[in-house]
């Protein structure tokens, strides 16, 4: 028996169910850390499940636990049914009990950190799927990851839990299946404090009042298809120009939503989910191309993924999906907007934007990629989650210099979130400085407290703002003859 505290269901959060090949001499932790990276939030508990078919057909069914939770590691032996070699039994629970506990233990301070629980059950002469069934029927699961070698019971799952599946292939890469349609009470619906896809910060009530708080532009009505396109099965892909002309009413003028000189972007509706369609002029080959191979190559749910291409003649499209909140900056700008982004949110977007920072400057497997355009009016948010629009080119040459400037307009970006103004608002409003000659001063000489944007009242959450502002010192008054990475600097 073990005991714990008793605390509500918004405490303990939810739950992500990790599904693995037990069988296999190495364990591979790879499908965990993409859940840890993509799909959990704080609080949530993740459930590693191991599969170990031999062993339980040559014995009995005997689930046995090891568990690693906030205060250390702890396990738990379950033994059910039948007769076994109880010497047998003992070694390779011992066997699988160490392997996993080595394999993981890495990740233990990673979900302490963010409050996340971390369970691991080994189970044997039970089917794969039905033990995943069950432990998603029995708890309130929001997603099930399955490593690539359980990939075929992906189907059946499907048809019998109401969550979020994800079979993990490779580098970093899985195939996303959302929820039935048909399921009203797991597939969120606008404006209803459910509809969040990614990670929240610690604080779900901040969460809620983003998602219900942030200005959504004028669209079209949106279907309860909230999940993105780019994460769906099947894209990103190439459409046919009368697809498009489905999508965006024939390119209707009613449809135009921004109109400049070298494109023109259009809003539509694919598949019941809002899409964005970006049309490049003619004589704007180069540019088209640039973006199609740098976005074919990230796979981030902080950048604005592709849903697809179109190149026919001299008319190019690219397809991304509609950031349906709107831009931090338009945000910022409204009174009862900014209220509602706590100093909690506003910490965990300045984390977001340098974690995909660093995903495109040393993670890409093809080498760096520079944004070159890091500010809040071009930080979308959409589904509860900051998303970056797209990255802007991948360079050959003084590819320090590039990526230093990504780095120094990242601590732009933080001084744009403390201050609740945006650096072009701030320079249009004839103060004679700009952004960075106001705010550096006054935090240099411990004047934080002048710079702290007043809408924001949660007083509580002051330390966040020291963490933001620290970094944002790092990253703008960086003297060394040595550039550093995105890595080196701390954290906000």
């Amino acid at each position: 028996m073990v005991s714990g505290t008793t605390s509500s269901p918004r405490d303990e959060g939810e739950k992500v169910i990790v599904v693995m090949d037990a069988n296999r001499s190495k364990v591979s932790v790879d499908a965990v850390c993409w859940a840890l990276k993509y799909v959990v939030r704080p609080k949530d508990t993740v459930v590693v499940i191991g599969i170990l078919c031999e062993l339980g057909r040559k014995t009995s069914c005997f689930p046995f636990h090891v568990g690693i939770g906030n205060a250390g590691i702890w396990e738990r032996l379950e033994l059910s049914g039948g007769e076994v070699n109880p010497k047998e039994l003992g070694e390779e629970i011992e066997k699988k009990r160490e392997q996993y506990q080595s394999s993981l233990q890495p990740l233990y301070r990673q979900c302490r950190k963010n409050e996340v629980k971390l369970e691991v059950k080994l189970a044997a002469g039970i089917d794969a799927k039905e033990i995943t069934i069950e432990e998603a029927q029995n708890s309130n699961t929001r997603w099930i990851v399955l490593d690539s070698h359980l990939k075929k019971g992906k189907v059946f799952m499907y048809g019998h839990v109401g969550c979020h599946i994800a079979v993990y292939k490779e580098k970093d890469v899985a195939t996303l299946i959302a929820p039935k349609a048909s399921d009203s009470s797991q597939i969120p619906r606008k404006g209803t404090r459910a509809d969040r896809s990614q990670r929240n910060p610690d604080n779900d009530e901040d969460l809620n009042g983003l998602q219900e708080g942030l200005c959504r532009l004028e669209l079209a009505p949106q279907s309860p298809c909230w999940y993105p396109l780019a994460w769906r099965t099947g894209f990103p892909r190439s459409f046919a120009l009368t697809e498009l002309q489905d999508i965006t009413n024939r390119f209707g003028e009613e449809n135009l939503v921004l109109d400049q000189d070298d494109f023109k972007l259009y809003k539509g509706i694919l598949q019941e989910t809002p899409v964005l369609v970006r049309r490049f002029s003619g004589n704007n080959n180069g540019k088209f191309w640039s973006e199609l191979k740098i976005l074919s190559r990230v796979r981030h749910r902080n950048i604005m993924n592709l849903v697809g291409y179109c190149c026919t003649g001299s008319s190019m499209f690219l397809l991304f999906d509609y950031p349906c909140m709107g831009s931090l900056e338009v945000n910022l700008r409204r009174e009862d907007k900014a209220e509602n982004l706590s100093w909690r949110l506003r910490w965990y977007i300045g984390q977001e934007i340098g974690a995909t920072l660093r995903y495109l400057h040393e993670e890409c497997a093809d080498g760096p990629i520079v944004h070159l355009s890091v500010c809040s009016s071009n930080i979308e948010f959409s589904n509860a989650a900051s998303a970056m629009s797209s990255p802007q080119e991948s360079p050959k040459k003084d590819q320090g210099e590039y990526l230093s400037a990504d780095v120094h307009d990242y601590g732009v970006l933080l001084l744009e979130l403390i201050a609740g103004k945006s650096a072009g608002d701030f320079q249009a409003q004839g103060i004679g400085k700009s952004l960075i000659e106001w705010a550096l001063p006054l935090m240099e000489n411990d004047s934080l407290g002048e710079v702290m944007d007043p809408r924001v009242k949660d007083a509580d959450d002051g330390m966040v703002v020291h963490h933001m502002a620290r970094a944002a010192l790092f990253c703008l008054k960086n003297n060394s003859s040595r550039r550093l990475s995105i890595t080196e600097y701390p954290q906000c």
